[in-house]
C-alpha cells in the first residue's frame, strides 16, 4: 500500500487518530486552524525543516526516531528563549509511493517527543513531493518570565552548558562509516537527549543569553558572541571525553574534541550567567564571557570546524 493509494485525507484521518492533546490544545486537528492557551499573552515560535538526504536516512533509523529528532530541534529553540513549549505544527511532504505505515510511524515520534515536555502535535499539512521533507513549526509559552535571547550577554558572566554535546555527530561519522555501534553514539544521533527544563531553569536563574547548540558549540556560541559584541571563551578541559567516544574516535581516526566543540544535534542548551550565580547540577561551567569578539577554546582561536552549515 501506499500513501497515493491512501490519499492525502485517508492519511491525515490515520495519523491523527493517533495522537494525543495536552492541557494546552484547546482544539486540535480537523479544522482551519488549531486553538492553542497562551496565558502569557505571547506566543514563542520556531520553525526547522528536515530533508531526506540532507538531514536524515531512512536507513539510519526508523521513522519514529526521525519523528523524534524533527520534533527535538524545534522544542530545543523553544526551551533556549525560556519558555515551555505547547504544540507542534507539522508539514510532511513525501513521495506518492511512500508505504503510509511511515508517517503514521514518524507521528509517533513526533508526538511522543512533544509528550515528554507537555506538548502536543496539533495540526500541519500534506503534499506530494519527489524528495520526503519534514517541515515542524513549534510554539512555546514564556510563563511571564521575559525571553533569554542572544544578545545579553556580558564579559565577566559565566558560560554554562546543560545536556552533552558530541554524541550526536559521533554518532553520524559512525553511521556514515557503515557502522551501527557504539550504541550510545549512534542512538544519541537518532534521538537527542534534550534538558527542555533547563531553558525555563536558566531563565529563572537570570541567564542573560542562551542558545540551542543544534550546530555545533563553538559555530552557535558565535552567534551569541555577535549578537552580544563580547568575545566568549571555552575551557577544552570542561569537556570529558567518554570511553564509547574515545574508542570510537580512536577507531575511525578522528577528534573526539572535534565532535564535543564543533559537533551539533545533540541540543545542549548554551547559556551565560552572571558572576556569582549559583548554578544547578544540570548546568556545568564550561568557559567564560571575555571583551573582545568571536569565540576562543582556551584564549586561541578555533582551529577545527565550528559547526554545520547548510549550504556547504
Amino acid at each position: 500500500m501506499s500513501v497515493a493509494e491512501v490519499g492525502e485525507f485517508g492519511l491525515i484521518e490515520r495519523v491523527t487518530a493517533r495522537l494525543k492533546y495536552g492541557p494546552a490544545t484547546l482544539l486540535g486537528p480537523g479544522d482551519d486552524a488549531a486553538v492553542i492557551a497562551a496565558p502569557d499573552g505571547r506566543v514563542a515560535a520556531s520553525t526547522d525543516v528536515l530533508v531526506e538526504g540532507r538531514h536524515f536516512r531512512r536507513d539510519w533509523g526508523s521513522a519514529r526516531d526521525i519523528g523524534h529528532r524533527a520534533a527535538a530541534a524545534n522544542l530545543a529553540d523553544i526551551a533556549a528563549m525560556g519558555a515551555t513549549p505547547t504544540a507542534l505544527l507539522v508539514a510532511l511532504c513525501m513521495p506518492a509511493d511512500l508505504d503510509p505505515s511511515w508517517a503514521e510511524e514518524l507521528a509517533d515520534g513526533l508526538a511522543a517527543e512533544a509528550a515528554t515536555v507537555g506538548a502536543s502535535v496539533v495540526g500541519g499539512d500534506m503534499s506530494s513531493s519527489p524528495t520526503l521533507t519534514i517541515a515542524v513549526t513549534a510554539l512555546g509559552d514564556l510563563g511571564g518570565r521575559p525571553p533569554v535571547t542572544r544578545s545579553g550577554a556580558r564579559p565577566g558572566d559565566v558560560l554554562a552548558l546543560a545536556g552533552r554535546t558530541g554524541h550526536a555527530a559521533a554518532g553520524l561519522t559512525v553511521l556514515s562509516r557503515g557502522f551501527r555501534t557504539p550504541r550510545l553514539l549512534v542512538e544519541a544521533y537518532r534521538r537527542p537527549e534534550v534538558p527542555y527544563a533547563a531553558g525555563p531553569q536558566a531563565a529563572d536563574l537570570g541567564a542573560t543569553s542562551m542558545i540551542d547548540v543544534s550546530d555545533g558549540l563553538v559555530a552557535d556560541l558565535g552567534h551569541v558572541a555577535k549578537a552580544s559584541g563580547v568575545g566568549i571563551d571555552v575551557r577544552r578541559d570542561a569537556f570529558e571525553v567518554p570511553p564509547q567516544m574515545r574508542d570510537a574516535a580512536q577507531a575511525l581516526g578522528a577528534d573526539p574534541y572535534a565532535w564535543l566543540l564543533g559537533g551539533g544535534e545533540d541540543h545542549a542548551l548554551a547559556a551565560t550567567f552572571p558572576p556569582g550565580v549559583t548554578l544547578p547540577p544540570q548546568w556545568r561551567p564550561v568557559g567564560a564571557v571575555v571583551a573582545g569578539s568571536g569565540v576562543t577554546v582556551d584564549g586561541k582561536p578555533y582551529a577545527g570546524v565550528a559547526g554545520w552549515d547548510h549550504f556547504r
